[in-house]
């Protein structure tokens, strides 16, 4: 499944707002925006929903995380080929709720092509950035540890964060697509991303906990579809 820019990544974590049928609404109200706007809306539920949720939407599906191993005696871990077949198309890694080392990232970055899964492997400073993007994920997600979570978008709060990062970004590997998140909760913050040269935006709580994820999915798309 393509994967178009500019793209809005929503991460449903594990809150109780995006968990089994809750988490499906959600899915379906960002396929019925990105048909109607033209923008590329991914959503990375949790592992056990992945099957439910990528049978009834014709949107691109990422799991939260995968490990590095191979088929085998690994109880407990969750296998590239498994969101795969439960139809994911792609995986986060390394977000920053469930760090990696860097030779791990690595690892899984080159499983998660064995299984052909798309990558968006998550940086917290523009140092690390410049390190994953050594290690060729297809996107790299800038996210400042403090900001996520808080409302207080990136994108505003630490434009000048968000610029070296992508600049270091593309000078490591130009082929690595930037985005930024933390904080990201509305139209303006992904039209002040995607003007820090950004491809498109990762966020969880502004769209899964809001009163209405639907009418805010609906905002930041459109605001997207106006940089185009």
């Amino acid at each position: 499944m393509k994967i178009t820019l500019p793209v809005i990544v929503v991460n449903f974590k594990t809150y109780t707002e995006s968990i089994g049928e809750k988490g499906l609404k959600i899915a379906k109200a960002a396929e019925e925006i990105s048909n109607n706007t033209g923008i590329c809306i991914v959503v990375a539920p949790q592992h056990t929903d992945i099957r439910l949720i990528a049978n009834q939407v014709n949107i691109p599906v990422f799991a939260q995380h995968i490990d590095p191993y191979a088929p085998g005696s690994h109880t407990g871990y969750i296998l590239p080929e498994a969101v795969a077949e439960a139809g994911a198309v792609g995986t986060l890694i390394n977000h920053s709720e469930h760090r990696l080392i860097l030779a791990d990232i690595d690892e899984t970055i080159r499983r998660a092509k064995e299984a052909k899964l798309k990558t968006i492997a998550c940086s917290n400073n523009p140092e690390v950035s410049a390190s994953i993007c050594a290690l060729s994920p297809d996107f790299c997600a800038y996210e400042p540890p403090d900001l996520i979570g808080t409302g207080i978008s990136v994108s505003t709060a630490k434009p000048e964060v968000v610029t070296k990062a992508v600049e270091l970004m593309q000078k490591i590997n130009p082929q690595v697509i930037p985005l930024c998140g933390a904080g990201i909760s509305t139209g303006k913050d992904v039209t002040a991303a995607i003007k820090l040269n950004t491809k498109g935006v990762l966020l969880a709580s502004g769209v899964v906990k809001a009163k209405d994820p639907k009418a805010v999915l609906k905002e930041m798309a459109e605001a997207a579809q106006k940089t185009l």
